[in-house]
């Protein structure tokens, strides 16, 4: 598959890495507004998406939604990893015949978490004695918080236990209400990513645990999600519609 990469930073590499030691895909176009020897061109245009089948998106979140707007006028399939964005952009669209598939996380280890994260979910609302909580550690340079995973398991959760009906972002000045659920952040060093979901009781406590070791699983995965776009019908999907589909919707 022909596939351009738009964002060149950890990501981006990792992703073009993988890409160039593949016998299915090949690089395209590398669009980065910085100058480097590696990027082909410096903002996202129909000329530049000319030769690609795909995108993969890995830029900033300030740059996506003038980036989706020429995606879909290209009707061309596109994967966004980029997180800090408002989706919210996406209800607004004219879909035309657009393919894109969004996440905060496109590892499939994260994928798997997720689905134990909505079966716990699920088991937990019937038990009222258990609390739940999502915490989640990154590098000193991630540029939002919390992470777009994080929110992710804190979405599965409402959407399973009917006791919670919103989030607390961040530390809380006082006690924390019965019905939110705390999401916690710690910025430090080189963490790829750490992301958990503790669940508590009186007796006991579970925890529900995703680590990251490099962001290999996360390009991998994006790779992975852009391939089963392609033979998808024009929309807008998310990884719970991809993970469904490997899964077999269990």
């Amino acid at each position: 598959m022909r596939i351009a990469l738009v964002g060149y930073g950890r990501m981006g590499q990792m992703t073009a890495s993988i890409i160039r030691s593949s016998d299915d895909d090949m690089i395209t176009a590398v669009i980065d507004p910085r100058d480097s020897s590696n990027v082909t061109a410096h903002e996202v245009t129909m000329e530049a998406l000319s030769e690609a089948e795909g995108v993969i998106d890995f830029s900033s979140a300030s740059a996506i939604p003038e980036n989706i707007r020429i995606y879909t006028e290209a009707g061309i399939p596109t994967a966004i990893g980029t997180t800090g964005w408002d989706t919210g952009i996406l209800d607004e669209l004219p879909i035309g015949n657009a393919r894109i598939i969004h996440s905060g996380n496109f590892s499939l280890g994260i994928a798997v978490f997720l689905e134990l994260v909505t079966r716990a979910g699920t088991i937990l609302n019937g038990i009222g004695s258990y609390d739940v909580s999502v915490e989640e550690i990154h590098h000193r340079e991630k540029a939002d918080a919390p992470s777009g995973t994080a929110l992710m398991a804190a979405e599965r959760l409402l959407e399973t236990m009917e006791r919670k009906t919103g989030l607390q972002i961040g530390n809380p000045e006082g006690k924390i209400r019965k019905d939110l659920i705390n999401i916690a952040s710690q910025r430090t060093g080189y963490v790829p990513g750490i992301h958990t979901v503790m669940v508590d009781g009186p007796a006991d406590t579970i925890e529900i645990r995703h680590t990251a070791r490099t962001r290999e699983g996360f390009a991998e995965g994006a790779i992975r999600a852009l391939h089963w776009l392609v033979s998808r019908p024009a929309g807008i999907y998310t990884m719970k519609d991809f993970t469904a589909d490997l899964t077999g919707g269990i």
